[in-house]
């Protein structure tokens, strides 16, 4: 390393830690190529130190309904354009939703979201998904966030009065890659939504899915895409090739670009809940530590959508043991 690499590395960390500018997407991608991982990876932990502190936000999901998805996402398992021999469902029992919740409550978990499959949820569907987020609102200490396609406002408040107080669309990959995975639907469009949410007066979450094919530069600029957008919560999900599926044979990421594509996150958007998500189940132990010293300072636990997810009461441990404050304490 030369005395070039190491002042440029010094001054964006100082830079984003004096709040004196953004992180350019020029600078972004020069730090994805700094040769000293270890250290790049240490800055991304002082920022997250700085600006988060020690709290680490934790969420669950249910999928409230499953599968015969009209879009044709090249990733997912829920598309009827693939064949991935998943259960499928219209929607979800409301007493077996309302006791994952209450499980999730008294685990200490902060969030709990509804996830539906399918371009979006209309009227008739979303009073009842409503219903189940009054009981839930009504008898928890849950936050609670949807996750429900490309709703329109009426969809967005009928939410809202019923206890929702933040909206998940995940933008999935950077615009310039996104048309190569999906034609069903945009970048845009997607945005659009988000923006809608921010309007009725929803908190957002909006994140993606690495390893698809896309570039690292691709990824900087997924980053800097949440952050004109004003995302606070963004989950980092790692490709899961899921067999039937068009990207069941997509090349593994390494532990460093995984790693290095966490703390430039950081570095993007220093004050956001960066979260673990899908994939991370295929990450071993070791690797996960490192994460959490790498930027990462939220996780979803328990239960995904399609495939398994991990147990809360060892994410705690883990999250614990390296100085996070991750469980919401006293549950009612």
């Amino acid at each position: 390393m030369n005395l070039e690499e190491k002042m440029n590395l010094e001054e964006i960390t100082a830079r984003v830690l004096e709040r004196q500018g953004e992180v350019s997407y020029k600078d972004a991608v020069e730090l994805t190529r700094y040769p000293n991982k270890d250290i790049l990876y240490a800055a991304a932990n002082e920022i997250r130190e700085k600006f988060c502190g020690k709290e680490l936000d934790t969420c669950s999901i249910i999928n409230a309904r499953s599968g015969l998805c009209s879009e044709d996402c090249k990733w997912c398992a829920q598309s009827a354009k693939h064949k991935t021999g998943i259960s499928t469902y219209p929607i979800k029992d409301g007493d077996e939703v309302f006791d994952c919740a209450v499980q999730n409550d008294i685990k200490g978990v902060k969030r709990f979201s509804l996830v539906t499959s399918g371009r979006k949820v209309d009227k008739k569907e979303m009073e009842k998904f409503c219903e189940m987020y009054k009981r839930i609102h009504e008898n928890t200490g849950l936050k609670l966030c949807a996750s429900m396609g490309l709703i329109g406002k009426e969809e967005m408040l009928m939410l809202k009065d019923a206890g929702v107080n933040r909206y998940e669309c995940n933008l999935e990959s950077a615009e310039s890659f996104f048309p190569q995975l999906c034609s069903t639907h945009t970048t845009a469009e997607k945005k659009t939504t988000l923006k809608l949410a921010k309007e009725c007066g929803l908190d957002i979450c909006s994140g993606g899915i690495i390893g698809m094919g896309e570039s690292m530069e691709q990824r900087v600029e997924l980053a800097c895409e949440l952050r004109e957008l004003g995302v606070k919560s963004i989950p980092i999900n790692i490709l899961n090739p899921i067999k039937g599926s068009a990207l069941e044979n997509a090349k593994p990421l390494t532990d460093e670009e995984i790693l290095t594509t966490m703390a430039v996150f950081r570095f993007v958007n220093p004050d956001a809940f960066i979260r673990f998500a899908g994939g991370r189940i295929n990450m071993s132990e070791g690797l996960q530590k490192k994460a959490l010293q790498a930027g990462i300072n939220a996780s979803l636990v328990g239960g995904l959508l399609t495939t398994p997810g991990t147990s809360a009461d060892k994410d705690y441990e883990m999250f614990e043991n390296l100085g996070y404050e991750a469980k919401r304490q006293s549950p009612p």
